[in-house]
């Protein structure tokens, strides 16, 4: 069903791209819908304010296995995105999703394959990838 899904949106990309289809237009669609990502998340903190940022480095025990340094890391978040900001990010990370797959289609490459790839690495890799 996951696959079909994403194989199906990955076909609709396919079907509606129709201005920006240069692999230049691509990439820098994909780089500006990432900045909207940043912004959606930065004015949520700024002009909203249902979210704050408290951010200070990241204290845990020296001697503490890695097994266990994720309950010593903060997300530095605080608050809860409102509706309207949550509608936002969503949209955002929504169009994100499209010029990544976007993407995906100019180099022949199935989204779900590099989904079902990078869970396979993280379930083999656990703790010990690269995050």
């Amino acid at each position: 069903m996951k696959d079909l899904l994403c194989g199906e949106f990955q076909s609709a990309v396919e079907d509606y791209l129709i201005r920006h289809r240069s692999i230049l237009d691509v990439l820098s669609k994909l780089q500006e819908s990432g900045a909207r990502v940043n912004r959606a998340a930065s004015k949520a903190v700024t002009s909203c304010g249902c979210i704050q940022i408290q951010a200070s480095k990241q204290n845990f025990p020296p001697d503490i296995p890695l097994t266990e340094l994720k309950a010593y890391m903060d997300t530095h978040l605080e608050g809860a995105l409102c509706n309207e900001c949550r509608e936002i990010l969503e949209a955002e990370l929504g169009n994100h999703l499209f010029y990544l797959a976007a993407l995906c289609n100019l180099f022949d490459i199935d989204l779900y394959d590099v989904l079902l790839n990078e869970h396979r690495k993280l379930c083999a890799l656990g703790v010990f990838n690269i995050s």
